[in-house]
């Protein structure tokens, strides 16, 4: 097993070997073509929303686009990438469950969405291109576990704010049940566009109860004005076009997973919402 990150990896296991390289850089094709891998899955996605458009379209759309070139030139049987489930974009439209075929509508609302909308639409392009390589394309709900993204920070503060009047129902999925997922895919002659949820689906109030937090409700005008003086005095990591995950539905049918993948997540929802206290 071969990892490509510009980030150091502490604690790595002795079996992995760990390239420390940025994937812009030439050197990632060279690894590629020593290595000539038999599987690439690419969780490299940028989304730092204080980074800049261009900044977010060189890391996210040129280099994926370099790395689907060096996947068709040395021959990789298996593409997994990571998409999100927020490319549908949380909508008071949405239908309850949003299947595979849904329009990607996340960019309407949250332009840094728009990066995410463009790589799985490269990725789906190459599917069709290159029907010799397998591409399996995973759209998860939202992640939360031991790992530093918006949904378990949101749940990790010790008084979470909600909306006043809204209280959708959202759908968790624990870190260790993704990683469960790309090994199914790995392990599976498949490809093509799946969604991933978790356990049972769940209203925003019952999940930060779950996680032993209080629950301070603010009007949307307030709350929405707060984060925008907190974003600019950056005291705060959440740009205000993300209350809108807060605010309305955006949850999906994963059945296409379970039914062609075996995909079953491993952990109820009380487990899923815990592990976001054993990020240290």
């Amino acid at each position: 097993m071969i990892g490509i990150d510009r980030r150091s990896f502490v604690g790595k296991p002795k079996d992995i070997v760990h390239y420390q390289v940025d994937i812009r850089r030439k050197k990632t094709r060279d690894i590629v073509r020593q290595e000539r891998p038999s599987a690439i899955v690419h969780l490299g996605v940028m989304h730092d929303p204080r980074m800049s458009d261009s900044e977010h379209h060189n890391w996210n759309i040129a280099a994926f686009q370099r790395l689907l070139d060096d996947v068709a030139q040395y021959d990789v049987s298996k593409l997994i990438v990571l998409s999100s489930a927020n490319v549908y974009g949380p909508r008071p439209d949405n239908a309850q469950f949003l299947d595979e075929d849904a329009p990607l509508l996340g960019s309407a609302t949250f332009s840094t969405m728009r990066d995410l909308v463009e790589l799985d639409m490269l990725a789906q392009s190459f599917f069709w291109k290159r029907p010799e390589t397998q591409t399996v394309i995973f759209r998860p709900t939202h992640i939360v576990g031991a790992v530093n993204n918006a949904p378990s920070n949101y749940l990790r503060q010790r008084v979470v704010p909600t909306l006043l009047g809204y209280d959708p129902m959202v759908q968790l999925l624990h870190v260790d049940d993704l990683v469960g997922a790309i090994l199914l895919a790995l392990r599976t002659p498949t490809r093509g566009v799946f969604n991933l949820a978790g356990p049972r689906p769940s209203p925003v109030s019952h999940v930060i109860e779950l996680a032993g937090r209080a629950r301070l409700p603010l009007p949307h005008f307030l709350f929405r004005r707060a984060l925008e003086r907190l974003w600019r005095v950056g005291a705060t990591g959440f740009p205000s076009p993300e209350l809108e995950f807060i605010r309305y539905v955006c949850m999906v049918d994963d059945s296409r997973a379970r039914d062609e993948l075996g995909y079953r997540p491993a952990h109820d929802l009380a487990a899923t919402v815990r592990a976001i206290d054993d990020f240290a």
